[in-house]
């Protein structure tokens, strides 16, 4: 939908896939949604005030919103992008704050319009009209702190207490739980999902919690999750982060999609989530994530799977070995994005969103550019920003892999094939022996909580849990990752989609 900038809107009901949908298959004559505001925005930029530091010197800080009653509500920090900010509120009177540690040790929040030097940890926003609110946060340095770097105090500290890119030392890490992050859009992408949420909580040992991308959930899959939950023992969250209005944009939907997965990571999820893992919808998980979770990279901000060489059938297809990219990369690995592990702390440490967002920024004005946005863009910043590479065996790909190495996968990504271009549940079937038996068990858990929700409000629930072959298009693809085309480009990976079911 085109809504207003600081709008945050999210569909809540349809009895139909809206990301594939085609009128033909619809038996009445008009398809209706209802779609409904789910959050306002207030954004900002965060500068010292008295002008004794740049928009840039406030890059890390970390911000707390909430109330008198509830004082940490939502939480984000403050990108060196025009130090800008977001967080999603509703109208009200809201306090913003500076977060406990070391933000609110270097920093104080000045009066509310003043320009002097002021005291305080937090500050009262009134959010007074659907226009959202947009304002100006200016805060000054505590005596002593003059010149220094929230970011680089906070890496040093890090380093010397031993904690740097080992295993998150924030309370998601402190209470065992493993962190996965995974997007889906359209009702083959979510079964695709359910069956890898499955297959991640079978495997893993610890408790799992699931982190979604709302933007692209449907309202059947919104309505099942909470009840997969709590019968197969895992948590969830929906987060989403606006689009910011000064980032070069992306029309088409899929594209949208992988920018999600890379552009947004310091920003996504809440300060004390330390570590994450992104795991492809399309994806089956045979070993304990756990071992991922707390595995030492190095120092690196995050950890891919490198392409591996095994299926010499497709060596045609591997665009990466010539051209620009063997050029850039200088002997560096080119990295698949179907699995990868994301330290955030350290990536916040390390300005490491806000050095992605400026490369975005300026490759993606060349349409040549980022084929495949989500897999090209940390690939082609890893001579500024590192990535850890990991053992081949914790992401297999039949299009890439071959079947000599299969048995030591850990996970098993049904990325497409270029050159046979098989369709995706095929493969699954023909790959993956346990596939069969995760999509039964996925679909009649999901029978059993369409009954339920069927029952309570005495009517029928669109049905979700087998989405019928065939109904899904590039256009509503979960992931991706794996490669594309033989196509060359400026910066990217081939042309045409990753993913074909």
């Amino acid at each position: 939908m085109d809504v207003p900038e600081p709008w945050l809107v999210e569909l809540t009901q349809s009895a139909h896939d809206l990301d594939n949908l085609r009128l033909e298959d619809a038996p009445e004559r008009t398809v209706e949604a209802e779609y409904k505001l789910e959050a306002l925005m207030l954004t900002g930029s965060c500068v010292e005030a008295g002008g004794g530091g740049s928009q840039a010197s406030t890059r890390g800080m970390q911000l707390v919103l909430g109330t008198s009653e509830t004082p940490h509500v939502v939480d984000t920090i403050v990108m060196s992008n025009l130090a800008y900010f977001q967080m999603q509120a509703s109208p009200g009177m809201w306090q913003l704050s500076l977060a406990a540690g070391r933000t609110r040790e270097v920093y104080s929040l000045a009066p509310p319009g003043a320009d002097s030097q002021g005291d305080g940890i937090s500050t009262p926003v009134l959010v007074s009209s659907l226009s959202g609110k947009d304002m100006v946060l200016r805060v000054w340095r505590r005596p002593g702190m003059e010149g220094q770097d929230v970011l680089k105090a906070a890496s040093a500290e890090s380093a010397e207490s031993g904690e740097l890119s080992k295993s998150g030392s924030g309370s998601s890490a402190g209470s065992g739980v493993v962190n996965v992050f995974t997007v889906a859009s359209g009702h083959m992408y979510e079964r695709l999902q359910k069956i890898m949420i499955l297959s991640v909580v079978k495997a893993t040992k610890a408790r799992v919690k699931f982190w979604m991308i709302s933007n692209y959930v449907s309202p059947h899959h919104r309505s099942v999750i909470p009840a997969l939950a709590e019968e197969f023992g895992f948590d969830y969250e929906f987060v989403t982060y606006k689009w910011p209005h000064w980032l070069h944009k992306q029309t088409e939907k899929q594209r949208i999609i992988w920018a999600y997965k890379i552009l947004f990571l310091d920003v996504l999820f809440p300060l004390d989530v330390d570590r994450i893992i992104f795991v492809d919808s399309d994806q089956v998980v045979r070993s304990d994530l756990g071992e991922l979770y707390n595995m030492d990279i190095g120092g690196a901000p995050y950890a891919y799977t490198p392409l591996c060489d095994g299926n010499k059938e497709n060596d045609e297809f591997r665009f990466w070995k010539g051209g620009f990219w063997a050029e850039h990369l200088r002997g560096k690995p080119y990295h698949i994005s179907a699995l990868y592990l994301v330290d955030i702390k350290r990536f916040r440490e390390m300005a490491a969103g806000d050095n992605l967002r400026v490369v975005y920024d300026n490759l993606s004005k060349d349409p040549n550019s980022l084929a495949n946005l989500d897999q090209d863009l940390p690939n082609y910043a890893q001579h500024q920003i590192p990535i850890f590479s990991l053992p081949q065996e914790w992401l297999w790909c039949e299009s890439w892999c071959g079947n000599a190495t299969k048995d030591q996968a850990k996970t098993i990504d049904l990325c497409n094939n270029p050159k046979t271009k098989e369709p995706k549940l095929s493969a699954a079937r023909r790959i993956l022996p346990e596939w069969e038996g995760l999509d039964a068990e996925q679909a009649a858990a999901t029978a059993r909580v369409e009954g339920r929700l069927a029952q309570a409000s005495g009517g029928s629930v669109a049905p979700g849990g087998g989405a019928a072959e065939g109904a899904c298009s590039d256009a509503g693809a979960g992931g991706g990752g794996g490669g594309a085309g033989a196509g060359e480009c400026v910066v990217g990976g081939g042309s045409g989609g990753k993913d074909e079911l």
